[in-house]
C-alpha cells in the first residue's frame, strides 16, 4: 500500500512541476513542463489501472485475474499526444528563434490594452450591455 502512496506523491509532484514549467515564458520550459506534466498523467493512469495481473488473453486465464488493458490503451495514446505536442513547441520555439533571437513569450498588444482597461476599471469601446426586460423577449440596450 506504501508503494501506490509513493507513486501517487510522485505523479502529484511531476503534474504540479509540469504545471508551474507551463506557465513561465521561455517555450524551452514550457516543453519541458509538457513533458513532466505527460511523464506524471501517465503515472496517474497506472496507478489507477491497479496491481498487475495476467495477459488480457480471452480462454488463457481466469477474468478475474487479468489485468484491465484500457489505462494500458490510454497511456499509449496519452505518449503520442505528448509527443505530438512535444513536436509542435519544438517547432514554435525554433521559428521564435529564427524571427526573434530567443524563445520568449511576448505579451499581445491586444492582451496589454485588455490588462490596462482592467486596471482602471474602464470598459472596452466594442462593449454594448444588453439586458433582457422582465418579459423575457424584448432587448433593452443602455
Amino acid at each position: 500500500m506504501s508503494g501506490n502512496l509513493t507513486l501517487a506523491i510522485v505523479a502529484g509532484v511531476l503534474v504540479a512541476s509540469g504545471v508551474y514549467l507551463l506557465t513561465e515564458r521561455s517555450l524551452t520550459r514550457i516543453l519541458v513542463g509538457v513533458l513532466v506534466m505527460g511523464n506524471g498523467v501517465n503515472l496517474l493512469f497506472m496507478l489507477a489501472a491497479g496491481a498487475a495481473g495476467n495477459p488480457p488473453i480471452i480462454g488463457m486465464f481466469a477474468p478475474e485475474t487479468m489485468t484491465d488493458p484500457l489505462p494500458q490503451a490510454m497511456v499509449l495514446t496519452a505518449i503520442v499526444i505528448t509527443m505530438a505536442v512535444s513536436a509542435f513547441v519544438v517547432t514554435m520555439a525554433y521559428r521564435s528563434f529564427q524571427l526573434n533571437g530567443n524563445d520568449e513569450v511576448s505579451d499581445d498588444v491586444e492582451d496589454r490594452r485588455i490588462r490596462e482597461l482592467a486596471e482602471r476599471d474602464d470598459v472596452s469601446d466594442s462593449y454594448e450591455d444588453v439586458r433582457f426586460s422582465d418579459a423575457g423577449e424584448d432587448m433593452v440596450s443602455e
